[in-house]
């Protein structure tokens, strides 16, 4: 009965979260303009053994085949822990999800253009779902979250200089 009540009471705030977006460590998110065309910015973004170039809080990564819808990778962090991703959503040059499993939950992160001005604008969403997103949002949300300046201002030093 107590798991049932926490569980839908975590429901309910995620849910206001999401309506108000207001950023927390389980749901954050960064937007940058840049100069930049689209383009560079998704060839950027689809270069998976490249993101550790602009991805602070990773050693590596690499995808077993080409970047699109269901495509599995791993992805290892600075501190040496190796976890699997797999594109969940995607919308070519436009946007994509892709989820990292957790113990009983899991890690998402979603990054997506658009234009404003002639100028293009991209932002990187990271959010935590399952019984166990508000532990893990806790143990490294404030973390990821903090890198998100320096990750997009990376991505658009190396999209303004191609």
């Amino acid at each position: 009965m107590r798991l049932t009540i926490f569980i839908l009471m975590t429901t309910i705030a995620t849910a206001l979260n999401a309506q108000n977006k207001v950023p927390t460590n389980k749901h954050f998110w960064l937007s940058m303009e840049t100069s930049a065309s689209p383009e560079a910015i998704w060839n950027i973004w689809t270069d998976v053994p490249n993101w550790k170039a602009w991805d602070t809080g990773l050693k590596n990564a690499s995808i077993k085949d080409d970047f699109h819808l269901g495509a599995k990778g791993i992805i290892i962090s600075l501190e040496g822990r190796k976890s699997k991703f797999k594109v969940v959503e995607y919308d070519e040059g436009q946007s994509y999800t892709y989820k990292t499993k957790l113990p009983l939950g899991s890690l998402y992160v979603k990054r997506y253009l658009s234009s404003k001005n002639g100028k293009t604008i991209f932002t990187h969403e990271v959010w935590f779902k399952g019984l166990t997103g508000g532990i893990f949002a806790k143990a490294f949300g404030d973390k990821f979250r903090n890198m998100l300046p320096d990750v997009l201002g990376k991505i658009k030093e190396i999209a303004e200089s191609r």
